[in-house]
């Protein structure tokens, strides 16, 4: 038997091609391995005949080929044709670069395939399906068949048996819950858990996997909140400030007036920087509401007292905007900002001239991506540093920071529009402010909810917008298409290529995360110069472009997202003086799906919006899109898992206040899988 810690490599069938794949999803141990969980799962049905084939359903189809043409060459494509027949109903099956599955059907055969259907013209065809054995898809409809996250020359089919032969071969650590908790919280052991969620044996083994898996990853992080709250309740205040005219005479040269929310958390942060004990807070607010002014006032504060000042961005393009934006500033307003940029794809000779200035406090401002941690950076006088929540400052950046010289402030921007419920416990280290109101001025984005049916009519809209200079984002929840896609979810890769045939007048790129950095950012770079008219993208958009410009966005299957991602993905859209248009577009058109998705349509609200995703999303609607963003857990959603959320922030609350430490013996075992967890996250948040 192997311990969790086991290279990958030792298993049965993973050779060191097979390893250095896996390496590339981030899997090294039976651990990771084991934590890789699945994005879906398949439910194999029973196999229709061809005359019960239904237009737009994913279906399992037994027939007899009549024929096979091709592979013929069409455009880039190979295209291989089969057709099933019975009686008189004849159904097509065409199989894209795939020339050898002439050689394993015959005419006169029968067999399975599974895919989706589709009308064109007054037939049906199935594009691209898989092909089966009838043995080998008896054993299929036994149980569910998990889907995972792959990368380029993984299959499924792999790691499905990597992950049967490491549970076969692990020896399992103790149970860290007593069974009081195991009642109290109503979940089964993590070994438990980690089979059902991988071998279920049907829908139920899959919910009750996922609630002990959700809770565990709840506990954890909540236990290192506590920790972080602990830590900034007691930090004295290195940094006293007071306020200088510099921030009231910047302010009142705007050319609008601040909103009263952003009155209200601009004097909140004020007498932080100015109290006894060093700032830790969060600004909550609605995509749009004016954050950002209030860290340049923060920022400029701390540089009119002589101290640096540090905004971190989540990405290269929003860093340097908001370097751009700055520099504005200081050429129209003459505040005293003297601001560096360093991101990741600077040239050597131009991180040697940043990090000198950052060092002898020539520069007083500095923006930039997660590279302002790094070790290389040495800070003469670091008083505040501004970051987006999906940079939050946990305990070891505190630490790193502090070797390097005091404990600066922090200050949280979120746009995530969380209820205050939630946000009391995920932002547990955190003092809150909000704010609610939009500034002046800006023009509603006018929202509608359609079927795939109006996608025709849509696409004529991109073209008129276009046309009158203005862009267009669509945002599809894949990447690209993968051998178990089966048509279900639009992928970014194949959408671009449709749109360039439809319009191929447009300027189409794709963009999604699996790119590498440098090609993002030239992507991300040319629609923000206006240099692209549609961008199509997955969510790697949701934060981290500004452009003004881009007045349409068209979700692709959104019934497959949160109704609060939604709203975040909306956001893109309706930051300049043109009208704006948010088109929904769900696969699915029940009742409950639609109605759902109108309440975007009533309100602009993220706040409300959050708070009806959380009622209207149920704990067992988890086969869709991740949330993204700061709590972008493994398998836990902060929305259709609130009450477990409550609950994990319950037993940790009992558990601290019997032993604060976790000192006692019989909190060992708790006490480690926290310190695994600080690590694993560690390692997340520095990729």
């Amino acid at each position: 038997m192997s311990n969790l810690n086991t290279p990958v490599e030792n298993l049965k069938g993973v050779g060191e091609k097979t390893a250095k794949l896996f390496e590339k999803l981030r899997i090294h141990s039976y651990d990771d391995l084991l934590n890789h969980f699945p994005a879906d799962y398949i439910d194999y049905s029973e196999p229709v005949s061809v005359t019960d084939v239904k237009e737009g359903e994913i279906s399992t189809v037994r027939g007899c080929v009549s024929r096979l043409t091709g592979p013929v060459k069409a455009g880039r494509y190979s295209v291989l044709t089969v057709y099933l027949k019975e009686g008189l109903h004849i159904l097509e099956v065409t199989f894209f670069n795939q020339p050898y599955i002439k050689k394993m059907i015959k005419p006169g055969g029968f067999y399975l395939f599974r895919g989706k259907v589709v009308q064109k013209g007054a037939k049906l065809v199935m594009v691209s399906p898989k092909l089966f054995k009838e043995d080998e898809y008896r054993e299929l409809l036994k149980c569910p068949v998990p889907k995972y996250p792959l990368t380029a020359g993984l299959s499924s089919k792999t790691v499905q048996k990597a992950v049967k032969a490491a549970l076969t071969d692990t020896e399992w650590d103790e149970e860290i819950f007593t069974g009081s908790i195991l009642n109290d919280a109503g979940i089964i052991s993590h070994k438990d858990a980690v089979y059902g969620i991988h071998l279920p044996e049907d829908h139920d083994d899959i919910l009750k996997a996922r609630k002990r898996l959700a809770f565990e990853e709840f506990f954890n992080f909540i236990m290192l909140l506590r920790k972080n709250r602990s830590l900034s309740v007691s930090l004295p205040n290195e940094y006293k400030m007071i306020e200088t005219a510099d921030t009231k005479r910047f302010s009142e040269a705007l050319p609008f007036k601040m909103t009263s929310g952003q009155k209200k958390t601009w004097d909140q942060i004020k007498d932080d920087l100015s109290g006894d004990y060093c700032m830790n807070r969060l600004v909550q607010g609605d995509v749009g509401s004016g954050k950002t002014l209030i860290a340049v006032l923060a920022l400029l504060m701390t540089a009119a007292n002589g101290y640096q000042g540090a905004l971190m961005a989540p990405t290269e393009v929003l860093a340097v905007q908001h370097f751009k934006t700055i520099s504005d500033y200081i050429k129209k307003y003459g505040i005293c900002f003297r601001p560096v940029l360093l991101i990741g794809s600077m040239k050597a000779a131009d991180k040697r001239e940043a990090y000198a200035k950052i060092a002898s406090g020539e520069a007083n401002l500095i923006i930039g991506t997660h590279a302002l941690i790094q070790e290389k950076v040495v800070y003469k006088d670091l008083a505040l540093v501004v970051t987006d929540e999906q940079h939050r400052f946990g305990v070891r950046q505190r630490e790193a920071l502090a070797e390097k010289g005091g404990q600066p402030h922090i200050l949280v921007m979120s746009a995530t529009p969380i209820p205050r419920t939630l946000a009391i416990i995920l932002y547990g280290d955190l003092q809150l402010s909000a704010i609610h109101e939009l500034p002046g001025g800006r023009k509603p984005i006018k929202n509608c909810v359609v079927g795939t049916s109006y996608r025709p009519s849509a696409y004529k809209f991109f073209g008129e917008q276009i046309s009158q200079g203005r862009q267009v984002y669509v945002i599809c929840p894949k990447t690209e298409s993968d051998e178990e896609d089966e048509g279900e979810l639009e992928n970014a890769a194949d959408y671009a290529n449709r749109l360039r045939d439809i319009l191929p007048n447009a300027r189409i790129e794709y963009l999604h995360g699996k790119m590498k950095p440098d090609v993002k950012n030239d992507i991300m770079n040319r629609f923000a110069a206006g240099d692209t008219d549609i961008l199509v993208s997955t969510t790697v958009i949701e934060v981290g472009i500004n452009v003004p410009n881009a007045t349409v966005m068209m979700v692709e299957n959104a019934e497959r997202f949160g109704l609060a991602q939604l709203h975040q993905l909306r956001g893109r859209v309706g930051r300049g003086e043109h009208q704006s248009y948010c088109i929904f577009v769900s696969s699915k058109e029940d009742d409950t799906t639609m109605e759902r998705l109108k309440i975007l349509n009533d309100t602009n609200d993220g706040f409300k919006i959050a708070s009806e995703d959380l009622r209207l999303r149920g704990p067992g609607e988890f086969f869709g899109v991740r949330q993204s963003g700061e709590f972008a857990f493994r398998i836990a959603d902060i929305y259709s898992d609130s009450e477990l959320l409550e609950k994990a922030n319950e037993v940790c609350d009992k558990l601290l206040g019997d032993d604060p430490g976790l000192s006692k013996p019989e909190n060992a075992l708790i006490r480690k899988s926290i310190e695994e967890y600080a690590a694993r996250s560690e390692l997340l948040q520095s990729i």
